[in-house]
């Protein structure tokens, strides 16, 4: 089956699901495993990156393995796609698979470098706000995900970071997913419950309605927190579960499952990809 063929299919199905039908399921070794999850209903991660730890095929075959819908997505970064002539090739190569093909974006002003009707080719697009620039008090650009992100002030911090979501959540710029929310760096991981308070919680879910961008719910960084996750769901936010992952990690999808499971979480709660064109 070609990725063509898959993104309609499927997309069709899974509509299908939502209106009540059948799960649907990839034969007995896939209804077992979904049965153990507990859920009921098909999974897709939305979170996956090729690297040289993790070709196609090896996600083609977890995906077959696990009766898990993949979607791959690639950097707008300095180290990812920076121009057109590199966006195409991404979409070239990647037409043939049968997964959802995404773009993970880093910055606001992404797509001013990028045509419109390329980006307009990707199934979704998925943006974090890991990238804080001075975001403390040394002026520094802060990369939430580095271990040695130094941040001196929590709550200039979070300030500066409750801005930078907001910049994302309410630009214009093509935006489906809000990936990694509420991480937060790990010399300030201790105060999470403090620094992100039912208004700050509050401002992001409401920004992220008026658009209707879902939420992911990110199984390497375990974010957000079911607290927050419940008010999405009562906001009527959609979700989507990202594994976050460049390895044979792929298909590990316990903390996004078991978040699920305690909101109480339900297909229709989902977000699916739109089908190419």
């Amino acid at each position: 089956m070609d990725r063509r063929t898959f993104v309609g299919t499927s997309g069709l199905l899974l509509a299908g699901t939502l209106l009540g039908g059948v799960p649907i399921v990839g034969g007995k070794s896939g209804k077992r495993k979904m049965e153990a999850d507990g859920l009921g209903f098909p999974l897709m991660d939305l979170h996956v990156h090729r690297s040289s730890e993790l070709s196609m095929e090896e996600i083609l075959e977890t995906s077959r393995n696990l009766n898990l819908k993949i979607g791959v997505m690639e950097n707008v970064a300095p180290w990812g796609i920076t121009c057109d002539e590199q966006l195409k090739a991404y979409l070239d190569a990647m037409k043939h698979y049968p997964v959802y093909v995404g773009l993970q974006l880093m910055s606001p002003g992404w797509s001013k470098g990028l045509s419109a009707d390329l980006v307009a080719q990707v199934d979704y697009v998925a943006m974090d706000p890991q990238v804080v620039e001075k975001g403390n008090g040394y002026g520094e650009t802060v990369r939430v995900w580095e271990y040695t992100a130094y941040i001196d002030d929590s709550e200039t911090f979070m300030e500066r970071n409750m801005a930078h979501c907001l910049d994302i959540l309410i630009g214009d710029e093509p935006l489906d997913i809000f990936a990694c929310p509420l991480f937060l760096p790990a010399c300030i991981q201790r105060e999470y419950e403090t620094l992100w308070t039912k208004e700050r919680m509050r401002q992001l879910i409401d920004a992220a309605r008026v658009r209707g961008i879902a939420i992911e719910i990110n199984d390497t960084a375990h974010v957000p927190h079911e607290e927050f996750v419940c008010m999405a769901k009562r906001a009527g936010l959609k979700f989507a579960f990202g594994s976050d992952t460049r390895s044979h990690t792929l298909g590990r999808l316990d903390y996004c499952k078991r978040i699920a499971k305690n909101c109480r979480l339900t297909e229709k709660d989902f977000f699916i990809p739109k089908k190419s064109k």
